[in-house]
């Protein structure tokens, strides 16, 4: 039995920037056999939902509207680490493309849905500190 971190809007709750949830059962009925500990890293650095849409630009996090959410980021996925360390995961599943957990590919910064490669904020969290991640886009490679 595996222990997950997984972003609270893949699990369907209405957390993501735009107040709704992305529901993935596949990731949901991971529950049967293994424990889900959810977490939203824009909650838990103090963003409300719903929130002005937000991109890496370098090492910092910027709306929309130019206003730098970078120390809200930080301490979201500070706080998301010490849940996965508490709890001991095994790995993370967080949802593709976002800011903070983004892996691999991101939104560029220009808003307008161009892409980079990079991660987001809590991803680059997790593998400095050894916590494997994984998106929705990959449970084909989730080590179960």
């Amino acid at each position: 039995m595996a222990k997950i971190i997984v972003s609270n809007c893949l699990l369907g709750c209405d957390c993501r920037y735009k107040g709704d949830g992305c529901k993935c059962e596949e990731i949901v009925n991971l529950s049967e056999k293994h424990t889900i500990i959810g977490v939203c890293p824009e909650q838990f650095g103090g963003l409300s939902t719903p929130r002005d849409p937000s991109e890496r630009v370098g090492d910092k996090v910027i709306s929309n509207h130019g206003r730098d959410v970078t120390e809200q980021y930080n301490r979201g996925a500070e706080i998301a680490l010490y849940l996965a360390k508490l709890n001991k995961v095994d790995f993370a599943i967080l949802k593709a493309k976002s800011p903070s957990c983004g892996k691999g590919v991101i939104y560029d910064g220009t808003f307008t849905g161009g892409k980079v490669s990079g991660n987001g904020v809590t991803v680059d969290l997790f593998l400095k500190n050894g916590i494997p991640v994984y998106t929705e886009d990959e449970l084909d490679k989730l080590p179960l």
